[in-house]
């Protein structure tokens, strides 16, 4: 006998990277998850026949993406008030979340190129193969050796492009150790004439990240000025903002975004939420993993 849809779609929430979401888990497993891995959420129904269509086959990519994405399914008959916390009016609609935001989605069923081609946008690509245990070697050994400087960077991918000029990743390479070296003109340069390939490389959000934060510091006071406001003020949140900033940029990538923190734990919702932007931007341009890692999860706790 064949399986009903419910019991289908019970069995598929039980492949890798497939889950069930409704209100008692969606902050953990679905925002605060996607603060490290982006998380698809397919809203749809038992008795919804374009959900039975669209449904094996975002579970199919789930699966073969190897944790590229998570796959949150939410049964908008048990999950009414969810489904109208996000605007859904039909189903299936699907909607990613990436960083704790929603930043796209679509209604319908679309066919598997379609979604593929969704993914793809977001920068979003099936996990590579498992490294062979001589790959991981050579990365635990890269992985010890001292960090290369923005200057030195900037030597060596001249004299590569010097070789092929026409290299675009060498170029993107070049503008994000220029704009680690605090060369902004460069990085600005560089994605004026971003090709349209590149338009989702991390690194161009990088760039973006860096351009943006430099800009927003334009103009603001010196480090001991700020410093002084904040003596007398702990609430002057402008004050940390434009501190985070400076230390930020400037190298001290603990310092500032310990400013950004602070603010969030003042008043999350100060400027718009502007600390927790500065935070997702700073992670986007901060090198050290283990840094980045460990203020995610203070961010996360301050917000969930």
């Amino acid at each position: 006998m064949n399986a009903s849809p419910q019991s289908a779609q019970t069995d598929s929430a039980k492949l890798p990277h497939v889950f069930e979401a409704g209100q008692a888990n969606f902050e953990t497993d679905v925002l605060q998850a996607s603060l490290q891995t982006p998380v698809l959420v397919d809203f749809w129904a038992t008795w919804c026949g374009p959900c039975k269509t669209l449904g094996p086959i975002l579970e199919k990519l789930g699966s073969e993406y190897g944790g590229a994405f998570a796959l949150a399914k939410v049964d908008c008959d048990k999950e009414q008030q969810l489904a109208g916390m996000f605007g859904v009016r039909s189903i299936p609609t699907v909607v990613l979340i990436k960083d704790g935001q929603i930043v796209d989605g679509f209604a319908g069923a679309l066919p598997e190129s379609q979604v593929r081609e969704f993914l793809s946008r977001h920068a979003i690509a099936p996990a590579a193969k498992i490294e062979t245990p001589a790959a991981r070697e050579v990365a635990d050994e890269n992985a010890s050796a001292p960090r290369e400087t923005p200057q030195a960077a900037i030597a060596r991918l001249r004299k590569a492009l010097a070789a092929a000029p026409e290299d675009g990743g060498l170029k993107l390479d070049l503008a994000l150790a220029q704009a680690r070296a605090g060369d902004l003109a460069a990085a600005k340069t560089a994605l004026d004439n971003l090709p349209g390939e590149f338009e989702n490389d991390d690194r161009s959000q990088s760039l973006r990240a860096h351009v943006g934060l430099a800009d927003a510091l334009a103009g603001a006071p010196g480090s001991g000025e700020l410093l002084a406001r904040i003596e007398n003020d702990p609430k002057d949140f402008a004050a940390r903002d434009a501190l985070g900033l400076r230390l930020l940029l400037g190298g001290d990538a603990a310092g500032g975004m310990d400013q950004f923190l602070a603010i969030l734990q003042g008043d999350r919702g100060w400027s718009d939420g502007l600390a927790r932007k500065r935070l997702l931007d700073a992670f986007r341009i901060v090198e050290d993993e283990s840094l980045v890692a460990a203020t995610r999860r203070k961010m996360s706790s301050l917000l969930f």
